[in-house]
């Protein structure tokens, strides 16, 4: 027994799914608790497919069919809180304010519309998917034109960058165009990113590349269908407007041509937009703004409560947990986890130097640019528990001597409420029922198994879904479940495999067809791999978007098995010229 609690103690609090530094865990094996608190609260339920979350009684005869009339308006924003007495592009220091109004700047050269998403359009903005082919659709949605009504802004905002205070940084190359309210009710905010300079764009140019476009296109609209919070993209354009990057940082500058997403949230707000007013000391504009985001975006918390904004903290607290959990469930890397990155809403922005994990590896860095590991996958739980820190502190400077001590009771639940999700996300990824003492041996031993033969993440537990447990029990593993072949090649596999099979058996009268179905629910068959996205890079960059919509419509479906994706190997071995690949913070 005590080898099996070595084995619990390096696993589950040393390696990747619970990896928070200074917070001991094994006395949390049990995580959930008996009386199920957390499967209450439906902000943290096991894997939601979003499919057919939608309400689908809206009539599709409301949708905008031929003109693009979008009615989007910052006037709520400018209204309610603070904007720039300067009204142009000049880059310069910004105080007193929360947005500058900043024109983007048209894109040169003939414009593509490179990929739509039909979702995006129909489900959110009301507009049938053919107006997407209009001119006015490229003209507006590249930053050509406004839509009527639309005062763009950038945004002010601040961060701790790789740990460190960066002062301001702002929406460098991103024009929020205004506020749109659907047919559901369901209020969003739009905004352009790569379309042009704007106060905040120090160094740079305001253009993003086709290389990171297409990712962050590709990626927030796949993550979304993976059932994780994270903002929406709507279009990809490009232009033959040439840009010069060093993507490696190396002195190798060549040039790129620039392209523009659409993407939507329902906030753009993220920590570095608090930590800017309270490091500059202008606390009436930070109460302003924390009173905003509290009244549009947490109804439940109550305007007159004296403690607002210590429940508005806890619930960040909770909800970025269970946003990392979904994170590490699917073996989702951001990259760059600064607290300029991290949403007040709790949902997955700023998509760059992203990846995910593809051979099991708590050291999987995407991101060449951090040398030192800081946002290593097995860290990320750690970062948010660094954000959410000071994002604590920004609220100092607003909460009573009293409430400095309770904020820091609410931050030391973050650990308990990260494992507790992480743990019923992995026993629902294993078709676990129920609560058993053993769980997190279980868990622990596989991901050991997995990192020791570095077996595919992804595939290991869609494996595990689609065999049989006859299969199973008579190791009757075929090729089709590759990355089980790699894991029968450890010593300790059929030890587990034991375990797991008796384990299975505690689901009571559960059939082994309905195991299957449950895990395959939770467990996709296709991910965002690094391989995939490059591929269809290269292609767009000479102006073919096939691959860019192939894989558009696969991640549409990732828990579903799909000929063409079979068909391009999209959930085979990865190719070997894939080891290769590397993303940077350059875009």
């Amino acid at each position: 027994m005590e080898c099996k609690r070595q084995l619990v103690l390096y696993v589950i609090c040393i390696l990747v799914l619970t990896n928070i530094a200074t917070f001991s865990m094994t006395d949390h094996l049990g995580f959930c608790g008996k009386d199920k608190s957390c499967l209450a609260d439906p902000n943290r339920q096991v894997f939601v497919n979003p499919i057919n979350k939608m309400n689908t009684s809206c009539s599709k005869n409301q949708l905008q069919t031929h003109a693009l009339n979008l009615k989007v308006s910052c006037r709520k924003l400018i209204d309610s809180l603070a904007l720039d007495h300067v009204s142009d592009n000049l880059v310069r220091k910004v105080k007193n304010c929360v947005f500058s109004v900043s024109q983007p700047t048209p894109l040169k050269g003939t414009l593509t519309l490179a990929a739509v998403s039909k979702d995006v359009l129909e489900d959110i903005l009301d507009v049938e998917i053919s107006v997407s082919q209009s001119d006015d659709f490229l003209q507006f949605f590249s930053g050509n034109k406004l839509l009527p009504e639309s005062v763009p802004l950038a945004h002010r905002y601040g961060g701790h960058q790789f740990g460190y205070w960066s002062g301001q940084l702002g929406d460098g190359r991103a024009h929020l165009l205004g506020q749109y309210t659907n047919r559901l009710g369901e209020r969003w905010e739009l905004q352009l990113k790569g379309s042009g300079k704007t106060p905040y764009s120090r160094d740079g140019d305001g253009r993003a590349v086709v290389r990171s476009s297409v990712r962050e296109f590709l990626c927030s609209e796949a993550m979304h269908f993976l059932g994780i919070p994270t903002s929406r993209a709507a279009s990809l354009i490009i232009s033959e407007e040439p840009v010069w990057r060093d993507q490696f940082y190396n002195g190798s500058v060549k040039m790129e041509r620039a392209a523009v997403v659409l993407r939507l949230a329902e906030s753009w707000f993220r920590i570095g937009s608090l930590e800017i007013l309270a490091r500059a000391g202008e606390l009436d504009l930070l109460r302003t703004l924390l009173n905003f985001i509290i009244q549009e975006h947490f109804p439940s918390i109550k305007s007159s409560d004296p403690n607002k904004y210590l429940v508005f903290f806890s619930n960040v607290v909770n909800a970025t947990a269970n946003l990392i959990s979904l994170w590490m469930s699917v073996g989702f890397s951001h990259g760059v986890c600064n607290t300029d990155n991290f949403s007040l809403l709790s949902i997955t922005i700023d998509y760059g130097p992203f990846g995910f994990m593809e051979s099991y590896d708590p050291d999987f860095v995407p991101n060449t640019s951090d040398d030192e590991g800081r946002y290593k996958i097995g860290n990320q739980a750690n970062a948010g528990l660094f954000n959410l820190d000071k994002l604590r502190e920004a609220l100092n400077p607003v909460l009573s001597t009293k409430q400095h001590i309770l904020a820091k009771e609410i931050l030391k639940e973050y650990p308990h409420i990260y494992e507790r999700r992480i743990h019923e996300l992995l026993k629902a990824k294993l078709g676990l029922l129920e609560d058993q003492e053993h769980d997190g041996y279980l868990i622990a031993y596989l991901l050991k198994l997995m990192e020791d033969t570095r077996a595919d993440f992804t595939m290991t537990f869609r494996s595990l879904s689609e065999i049989s447990t006859q299969q199973l029990q008579g190791l009757n593993i075929s090729k089709e479940f590759w990355a089980l072949q790699d894991l029968v090649s450890h010593e300790g596999f059929s030890e587990w495999l034991t375990l797991y099979l008796l384990r299975l058996k505690g689901n009571g009268h559960d059939l082994d067809e309905e195991r299957q179905r449950r895990m395959r629910r939770v467990n996709p068959r296709y991910i965002l791999r690094n391989w995939m996205a490059e591929s269809a890079i290269r292609k767009a960059e000479k102006h073919e978007f096939s691959e860019v919509r192939l894989l558009q419509e696969t991640l549409r479906r990732p828990f579903e098995q799909q000929v063409a994706a079979e068909e391009a190997g999209y959930a085979s071995r990865p190719p070997g010229w894939a080891e290769d690949l590397r993303v940077s913070c350059s875009s």
